[in-house]
């Protein structure tokens, strides 16, 4: 009688313990493999061949009300930066925006946030809209306290690359689209003086990707890693590391 009582208080914590394991792993998310690539020139259509090494990562949208617009990015890094490729379903450019450096994330946009060293409260931001127009910033995050700061010497091989292309109308203000895609490259000489760039092989940073649309007259937002009301958020990002 004690055998069996003892057999199956054993299987009673297996389970347990399996139970606690499956939960964790869905509570946990892996990171996201970012894979190395040879350089090469965006173009907005993400035509190059080196695309096809890595998959399609979905953005989920955070929002009720407004079209359910397929939402999706690539992502692969180099020996000299990293490259971003987004692609959104769209019916209409809502942005009154027409110039870099302005209130952007007032319009539609995808967004990127890097977090190279998760221990600081300190990550990269940067959004571009369907005109082809940006915004960089390197954001301090202390408490309740959030406020970008501009590049200084933005300029040369301290750019982002960057290429749009919509399709099925033109790139203007409140023009007819049936979708839009962003090719964007990241120079690891615009992240510097930040830490744990750039990365190596099994370095792991933490980011998110998202987007925001107007075209329901009010905001919608779109996420990889799902927030609850602000994109500044980063204790919500996930991880990515880099093969």
């Amino acid at each position: 009688m004690k055998l069996l009582l003892f057999l199956a208080g054993i299987a009673m914590l297996t389970g347990s313990f399996k139970s606690t394991h499956l939960m964790n792993e869905m509570i946990i998310p892996q990171p996201l493999l970012v894979l190395k690539c040879n350089d090469f020139n965006v173009n907005g259509r993400g035509t190059n061949p080196e695309w096809n090494k890595t998959k399609w990562n979905m953005l989920v949208k955070l929002d009720s009300g407004g079209s359910n617009y397929e939402s999706k990015f690539k992502i692969l890094y180099s020996s000299t930066g990293i490259y971003v490729l987004f692609y959104g379903k769209d019916k209409k450019i809502s942005t009154r925006f027409d110039k870099d450096f302005q209130d952007l994330y007032q319009g539609d946009v995808f967004e990127v946030f890097f977090h190279p060293n998760p221990a600081l409260p300190l990550y990269f931001e940067y959004e571009i809209n369907q005109l082809n127009k940006e915004l960089v910033l390197l954001v301090p995050h202390f408490g309740n306290r959030v406020h970008g700061w501009l590049p200084w010497h933005y300029e040369k091989n301290r750019m982002v690359k960057k290429a749009v292309t919509v399709a099925d109308g033109k790139m203007e203000l409140n023009a007819s689209i049936s979708s839009w895609n962003a090719e964007l490259f990241f120079p690891y000489t615009l992240f510097s003086p930040l830490e744990n760039v750039p990365p190596v092989s099994g370095t792991v940073w933490n980011a998110n990707f998202y987007r925001l649309d107007y075209d329901s007259g009010k905001m919608i937002k779109w996420a990889w890693s799902p927030v609850e009301k602000s994109f500044h958020e980063f204790e919500k990002f996930s991880q990515v590391k880099f093969e």
